[in-house]
């Protein structure tokens, strides 16, 4: 979603005509987006998450689950943030940068990285080394953004 947020910025620096013909259809894009995959893909995810927490309530007693859904809550969040983002873009108000949705972009790369290890590796690991490996990956994806935004200045 966040990557025709880009391409959608981006259009606006594009000459007349093409920055109209090209928003009106990353407006249809980014609408079909996310009212036929993006907001059932949640609704789903959010029913099955329920559903295994009312069969293992066990689960909630663990410190790796309340950390987990602490980041499942961010992800809804930026899911949130994201729809009001495609809605300003719809009326033509354009706040954040290519370069900044390119960061918004791989938050949820944290979230969801987060999650997953958080589920796969449970108690396994040291928290210390999680939050470690986290602060690498993020800052591996923040220099990967700035080295593509010098190449792409660069031209």
């Amino acid at each position: 979603m966040v990557r025709l947020f880009i391409y959608h910025t981006e259009a606006q620096e594009k000459p007349e005509p093409d920055r109209t013909i090209l928003s009106k259809q990353f407006e249809i894009m980014e609408r079909k987006l996310w009212f036929i995959i993006t907001v059932p893909s949640m609704m789903l995810v959010l029913a099955a998450g329920v559903t295994m927490l009312f069969i293992m309530p066990v689960w909630l007693q663990q410190p790796w689950m309340h950390i987990k859904l602490a980041f499942v809550g961010g992800l809804l969040v930026y899911h949130f943030i994201c729809e009001s983002k495609m809605k300003q873009m719809a009326k033509g108000l354009f706040k954040w940068t290519s370069t900044q949705l390119r960061i918004w972009n791989e938050v949820a790369t944290l979230l969801l990285f987060a999650i997953v290890f958080l589920v796969v590796l449970k108690n396994a690991v040291n928290w210390i080394f999680g939050i470690i490996g986290l602060v690498l990956l993020s800052l591996i994806l923040m220099t990967g953004v700035k080295i593509y935004k010098y190449y792409r200045t660069k031209k």
